[in-house]
């Protein structure tokens, strides 16, 4: 039996990534003069996953792993041009609009109808504010809640908070690392919807990951199908039916 299903944000009702990848695109060519795009990409990768632990999770975080990354790759001098770049990089993506996935409203309207629908998403709150608002979708969910990380205490803290039973509790979202593995650690129930864009922070090999039970969907409008389904089992297991 299911009472409460949660959804992610980011790119699992819209996209985020992609907005991401394009400006890393940008910000290879601006150094590219003297170093390849792998040699940019990989050294960004690896500021911005150090830096999570500092900084947290959103865009303020990226621009400052950008700067970091010029200043090592460019031996500690950054020309003001290519910190205006990086402002005007960060600038795009905060001016980009956010567009709900197809099926996202429909299935929030129907499962909304029977299910208290949760959102929860990490990340910098005025960032995620202003996705959510401009997402429109705000007014299918009963609570929102904006969290510095995912994890197995994160989630019982807010489990315990609303008063839900885990094992009547299920997590939709696209990472197998923060909206999966924390959720069945702690016997709640998860679908994992993959997404073509994720950020590598977040990746983690599938068949490792399944130390619990959960559901994976190709996409929003399967989810439907998938929990009336679910709500005629007994027993939640790993495979899709």
């Amino acid at each position: 039996m299911i009472d409460v299903i949660a959804f992610d944000a980011d790119d699992t009702l819209w996209d985020n990534e992609g907005f991401y990848i394009q400006a890393k695109e940008r910000f290879k060519r601006l150094l590219a003069e003297n170093h390849t795009p792998e040699q940019v990409e990989r050294r960004l990768d690896e500021i911005e996953v150090h830096n999570v632990e500092f900084y947290g999770y959103g865009l303020k975080s990226f621009m400052l792993s950008m700067i970091e990354t010029s200043a090592q790759l460019r031996g500690g001098q950054i020309e003001s041009g290519i910190i205006q770049e990086i402002i005007s990089i960060g600038k795009q993506i905060l001016m980009t609009e956010v567009q709900p996935f197809e099926y996202a409203e429909a299935v929030l309207t129907e499962l909304s109808q029977s299910y208290r629908l949760m959102l929860i998403t990490k990340g910098d709150t005025f960032e995620q504010e202003r996705k959510i608002k401009q997402s429109d979708l705000s007014r299918y969910f009963y609570t929102i809640d904006i969290i510095s990380e995912k994890s197995s205490e994160s989630y019982r803290a807010l489990l315990d908070k609303y008063r839900i039973d885990p094992g009547r509790f299920l997590m939709v979202g696209n990472s197998i690392r923060s909206d999966i593995l924390p959720v069945i650690r702690i016997g709640g129930k998860a679908v994992y919807i993959p997404y073509e864009h994720t950020w590598s922070h977040e990746m983690i090999d599938e068949p490792l990951a399944q130390e619990g039970a959960y559901y994976k969907v190709a996409n929003l409008g399967e989810l439907v199908g998938l929990v009336k389904r679910l709500e005629t089992r007994d027993t939640f297991g790993k495979d899709n039916p």
